[in-house]
């Protein structure tokens, strides 16, 4: 593996969060869905994203994007571990599987996966004791409700505390089934089961969820939250607002940032962490 994780550096040795750049192998994801099917297209894509300066690749297989269909476990197999296995065999990057099933994560760990990053938190059975044994990185989320009702009118009593609480139940779990601490990530998922106004909530208090001594990872970009800040702009017009969400949440302390736009996001980094 190359750089370590949460150890990027720009050229003069400044800290960097690391670039977590996506890589959805699927037809129906919000963003980029069905540009990446074919061997030809993923190839380029991959080489591009670690061309631009990503640190860890996140392949995906099934969209989590509110109101997508379950994608059954043959389907996300024969999407995923294709790509998996070429981009390890090739590249000397950190590569994460985007999954919540069992199955999916036990092969992608075989193939040598450095990192789960799992939506659903490790909650299926079987999985914390997989992710223990295998020693690789996990990323915990947060998110309310099932993928296809997640945003109809979720309601809480405080945002915060509770995706909060649940964070860190869930970390403690995994630590209780052998994970170690310094594998764990936390996620508080935005957009997952979430309105606008528990978005900004949780961002403006993400220092609460660096405080509980994990590192913490952000993925807003390109989101509906981006684009209701930003009076409706279209995907392909959420870049900007993209940037700034990732440059503001490295600055509240984040380590990782899920991004689409790479380059963009690394190159905002730089400059950002040069200046301050």
């Amino acid at each position: 593996m190359g750089i370590p994780l949460f150890l990027n550096a720009d050229q003069s040795g400044l800290p960097m969060p690391s670039v977590m750049g996506i890589l959805n192998v699927t037809p129906d994801s919000f963003s980029d869905g069905g540009r990446f099917l074919t061997q030809d297209a993923i190839e380029r894509q991959v080489l591009k994203l670690i061309s631009d300066g990503a640190s860890i690749l996140d392949i995906g297989g099934e969209s989590t994007r509110p109101g997508a269909q379950k994608v059954s476990l043959d389907e996300e197999m024969n999407r995923v571990m294709p790509v998996v296995e070429w981009v390890v065999s090739r590249f000397d990057v950190m590569i994460s599987v985007d999954t919540y099933k069992v199955p999916v994560m036990r092969e992608a760990l075989k193939q040598g996966v450095h990192m789960i990053n799992d939506v659903n938190a490790l909650q299926a059975e079987g999985a914390m004791a997989l992710v223990a044994q295998s020693g690789a990185y996990v990323c915990l989320m947060h998110k309310k409700g099932e993928f296809a009702t997640m945003q109809e009118q979720p309601v809480y009593e405080n945002v915060v505390l509770e995706v909060r609480n649940f964070l860190l139940k869930q970390a403690l779990a995994c630590e209780s089934k052998g994970v170690r601490k310094d594998k764990i990530i936390l996620d508080p998922g935005f957009g997952f089961g979430k309105t606008l106004s528990h978005n900004e909530a949780l961002f403006q208090n993400l220092e609460l969820l660096v405080s509980l001594g994990y590192p913490i990872l952000v993925g807003v970009s390109r989101k509906k939250m981006i684009a209701d800040i930003l009076d409706g702009a279209s995907v392909s017009d959420r870049v900007n607002g993209s940037v700034a969400s990732a440059v503001l949440a490295a600055l509240k302390g984040a380590k990782i940032v899920r991004v689409h736009d790479v380059k963009e996001t690394v190159e905002a980094l730089k400059v950002t962490m040069r200046l301050l």
